[in-house]
């Protein structure tokens, strides 16, 4: 299978066999980092990392991968030191920085705002994220974890909680799992906050059975639980994200009270959704996840630049 020249944009029409081909390369990158080892294999190879939205994980972990593959990075982390900061176009921001590097991640506000640069040139642009529409990486990593932590991808429940309306994590997640015939998908959410309808409607026409409420406790009947905390940022009303910021609070007392061996994840950061008691337990999977990032991202870069 060849990803060679190929953007990383969304998970929406990403096969299951390419799914497993990029998990399948993750698990080579995993083995490569236990050794701290730094690999040649993109020695000669240059990637821009554009950060014009906030991040941690997903610029450090790609950073990272960067450089355990043994290429160099260039990196923008603050919109405000961007050009896009003095007005310039996405397209133009991509078509300079396209004679500098072979590949571009990039993370910025404006739903398709990858894509917008994508079509503007020919090296390949990984997601990092846009805006509330998608983020892939993240999606392809909470797989590898979901993988990892159960033993298979295929027919488990997943509840997803928290704010599914501007959430790209669940949204690119949601896709990303449903090749993998989910034996049922539990949306759990304020009415304000619930998974986007078109998203519903997309599942169900491919036979997964899908569950709109608002009780974490059903959610917690799940095998794996999927929390995402309220983005403040994604709220044009303060108002409104302050009646709202306190909706869902995971408690290890609830957690206990779920189905045994539940799976509790988040792509975090967290704010107040998951309490730290939770972090003690075996199945509290979260920082796992974060760390997984690595190995998937690697495997992204690997594929795309024809190495992996």
């Amino acid at each position: 299978m060849n990803f060679e020249g190929k953007d990383i944009l969304s998970t929406e029409n990403m096969t299951k066999e390419e799914i497993l081909e990029i998990l399948r390369v993750s698990a080579k990158m995993e083995e490569l980092c236990k050794t701290r080892h730094v690999s040649d294999l993109l020695a000669d190879k240059v990637v821009a990392v554009l950060f014009l939205e906030p991040s941690t994980r997903t610029r450090l972990s790609f950073e990272t991968a960067v450089k355990r593959l043994g290429a160099k990075a260039i990196t923008v982390a603050d919109a405000k030191t961007s050009s896009t900061a003095k007005g310039e176009t996405l397209a133009d921001t991509a078509l300079t920085v396209e004679g500098y590097v072979d590949c571009i991640v990039v993370r910025q506000p404006q739903i398709g705002g990858a894509k917008v640069m994508a079509d503007a040139v020919k090296i390949p642009v990984i997601n990092g994220g846009d805006g509330a529409g998608q983020h892939p990486t993240q999606a392809l990593l909470d797989l590898y974890t979901i993988l990892k932590e159960r033993g298979t991808l295929e027919g488990l429940k997943v509840a997803m909680a928290g704010d599914l309306k501007y959430g790209r994590t669940v949204h690119s997640l949601t896709y990303a799992l449903a090749p993998f015939t989910p034996k049922e998908y539990i949306f759990c959410a304020p009415d304000a906050l619930q998974m986007p309808e078109h998203i519903v409607a997309d599942m169900k026409k491919k036979g997964i059975p899908c569950k709109v409420t608002a009780s974490v406790e059903e959610a917690l009947q799940a095998d794996v639980l999927y929390m995402t905390r309220i983005q403040k940022e994604r709220f044009s009303d303060v108002a409104e994200y302050e009646k709202l910021k306190g909706s869902f609070i995971l408690s290890r007392q609830l957690v206990e009270k779920g189905k045994k061996g539940i799976t509790i994840m988040h792509p975090l950061p967290r704010v107040d959704e998951i309490t730290t008691d939770v972090d003690e337990l075996p199945n509290a999977a979260y920082f796992r996840q974060a760390h997984n990032g690595v190995f998937v991202r690697m495997a992204l870069l690997a594929l795309v630049m024809g190495r992996a």
